[in-house]
């Protein structure tokens, strides 16, 4: 009793993310897909294998990437433009300077008028756009994004998914984008890699995304090039979903 459990989430999985590509990573509830954006942040070290960013070895914390959760990560004791700030201000940027930084950011996310709202006072697409400018607003080479859309509703997790195309397109960063959703992982993506069922999951498929940009989320998805790479994705995908559902009972 008490003995702990040798669990391997991921096992000989390889994936390269090329600088400016656009990366997501789709796969059944309990596939590893955020142990493997967990290696890229530095969060977790490999039990076997290397992590590299920009081909050198990552060792401890990935200072070059920022990372975007499902949960919102607002402080709600601080106004919008404060949380906003706050990565520059604890790097020794001068406050002023910082916040005129954190508006500038406000302004491009859309919430220029609510800098000095407090996150109970915003809606959750709002607080999302918040935290996209406080991730953004540090300037990381690498954006690691764990279903941060998760919990928004379809016509706002749209609204989301093109204005992060849109401030990715004006200085095109690496993304890894870990979603459940291949819909939205086509959609926004330049690369789709699906995982396998775990335990020790793998990668069963990658397939570029041949859909030309500047895209438009909603108009996207009625290509015929989107709907014919959907349906041979989800071809493999299917059988690995209904694999994750029997060992978690469905749930």
């Amino acid at each position: 009793m008490g003995g702990k459990v040798a669990f391997t989430a991921v096992e000989q999985a390889s994936l390269s993310v090329a600088d400016g590509e656009f990366v997501s990573i789709v796969g059944p509830t309990g596939c590893g897909k955020s142990t493997l954006l967990n290696v890229a942040a530095g969060l977790l070290q490999p039990s076997g294998g290397k992590a590299e960013i920009f081909g050198t070895p990552l060792a401890g914390l990935n200072r070059q990437s920022g990372y975007l959760f499902q949960a919102d990560s607002l402080f709600p004791w601080k106004t919008a433009i404060q949380n906003v700030a706050i990565g520059l201000e604890t790097a020794g940027t001068p406050s002023g300077q910082a916040q005129a930084r954190a508006q500038d950011w406000l302004k491009r996310v859309g919430l220029g008028n609510f800098a000095e709202r407090y996150p109970h006072m915003l809606s959750g697409g709002q607080r999302k756009r918040v935290g996209l400018a406080q991730v953004l607003i540090r300037d990381p080479k690498i954006l690691l994004m764990d279903e941060p859309f998760g919990p928004l509703d379809a016509q706002t997790r749209q609204i989301m998914g093109n204005l992060l195309l849109d401030l990715w397109s004006a200085d095109r960063k690496a993304v890894l984008f870990v979603t459940h959703d291949l819909e939205e992982a086509i959609a926004l993506s330049d690369r789709v890699v699906i995982m396998s069922a775990g335990p020790a999951a793998r990668i069963i498929g990658d397939w570029k995304v041949p859909l030309p940009r500047p895209r438009d989320i909603s108009e996207v998805r009625l290509d015929k090039a989107f709907h014919d790479l959907h349906r041979e994705i989800w071809h493999v995908l299917k059988e690995e979903v209904l694999k994750g559902y029997a060992q978690t009972g469905g749930g």
